[in-house]
């Protein structure tokens, strides 16, 4: 079957269904295609906790927001609660019905350009023509798993945290987690509550504080791009860094309270300042791994909790047409003022964004602003190609 639009979303994440909802709002041509919120799904644990509030809520136009569906199904949640891995997904839900998206439930196997526009061919055998295109798959392609630790540590042994989502699975082993962020400690928590015997985690610089992180900030820079999408661009590189550092200490140098008495146990060691050097595997299958500090540790499995790195070579279903023109820096697409690529009519949201606007649209905090200048910009095409009044 093929089918046409005027606007192809690919990706139901946060992201994709937040521009969703401004198209709906205003009745643009759009259809978005992708498993709704599959990445929150199926690549992050239960149970796990937001570090998040209720202010990063998805609509553009402020009415299906956290703090409601909140208040209407969770009545007795205290407001000092973190959102947990279960009640953000509910939220979405919610969301996506209540703004009235509509989700093609399939995959884009391949996107690529022609006359009219863009053309993308999904896993269930349709193909959609669409004027322009927006990727919106946020962080599920670009997975980071250091090249020094895939060569150290023995293939089949070790599994990036996206992947390391089943917490039964650890029963009884021993565990060891590369990696200081949120994402880490908040793994060793789950572990430890899955019943894990002993949880190792290594990572190169100071403990973090359990302190709760202050995203104000944030949360007002992002706002205010929506006037200003150029400010981030126009700062020199000096103090562009300076907000990457900010950004990157808050969310590095500090975990949330509440992981404090689930961490501080004896069965979870911290191993700061420290790095994987070696891993050989033991006759019984268990893996023991020399750490920079000197210490040795045999533990039964590895995970990898580095995080994330953009590297838009890594979309699969780009063609190859694309990728040749496409211009990039660091792996991420180069953006006009309206998140427009190098290629016309192809826009990138989400974490790609990042190089253009700041590593904050890394976060669903800058859902709305990207969904409003995405949004504002190709309803405004949409106008001046309509017919006039006369004709």
């Amino acid at each position: 079957m093929n089918q046409s639009t005027d606007t192809l979303i690919v990706g139901a994440g946060p992201f994709g269904l937040g521009l969703a909802a401004y198209f709906q709002k205003r009745r643009h041509d759009y259809q978005i295609v992708g498993k709704p919120m599959e990445f929150w799904k199926q690549h992050m644990p239960t149970g796990m906790l937001l570090r998040s509030n209720v202010n990063w809520y998805l609509d553009p136009d402020h009415h299906w927001t956290i703090d409601r569906f909140l208040t209407s199904h969770y009545p007795s949640r205290l407001s000092t609660d973190p959102i947990s891995r279960e009640q953000y997904i509910a939220y979405m839900d919610w969301f996506r019905q209540q703004a009235g998206i509509s989700v093609t439930p399939s995959y884009v196997c391949l996107l690529s350009q022609d006359e009219h526009g863009f053309v993308a061919k999904l896993d269930n055998g349709n193909t959609v023509q669409a004027k322009q295109a927006v990727i919106a798959t946020g962080f599920q392609y670009f997975a980071h798993s250091p090249a020094t630790l895939v060569t150290l540590l023995p293939a089949g042994r070790y599994q990036h945290s996206c992947d390391a989502v089943d917490m039964d699975v650890y029963k009884g082993k021993r565990v060891l987690l590369i990696g200081g962020r949120q994402s880490a400690f908040e793994s060793a928590a789950l572990l430890q509550e899955a019943g894990a015997s002993h949880t190792h985690i290594s990572y190169r610089h100071d403990t973090p504080r359990f302190e709760e992180a202050d995203w104000s900030w944030v949360e007002t820079l992002v706002e205010h791009m929506v006037d200003q999408p150029g400010w981030f661009r126009e700062l020199s590189a000096e103090e562009q860094d300076q907000y990457r550092y900010k950004l990157w200490a808050e969310g590095r140098l500090k975990v949330e309270p509440w992981l404090e008495k689930r961490v501080c146990l004896p069965g979870v060691t911290l191993h700061p300042h420290t790095e994987v050097v070696s891993a050989i595997l033991q006759p019984d299958h268990s893996l023991r791994i020399t750490l920079s500090s000197g210490e040795q540790i045999d533990v039964d499995e590895v995970i990898l909790a580095t995080g994330y790195q953009v590297n838009v070579a890594r979309l699969p279903f780009l063609s190859t047409s694309l990728q040749d023109v496409l211009v990039t820096r660091n792996g991420f697409p180069l953006l006009d003022l309206n998140f427009q690529s190098s290629i016309s009519g192809l826009y990138f949201s989400s974490f790609p964004a990042g190089q253009s606007f700041g590593p904050f649209f890394g976060f669903t905090v800058a859902v709305r602003t990207a969904a409003q200048l995405i949004g504002q910009a190709l309803v405004s095409i949409e106008k001046r190609q309509l017919p006039s009044a006369k004709a």
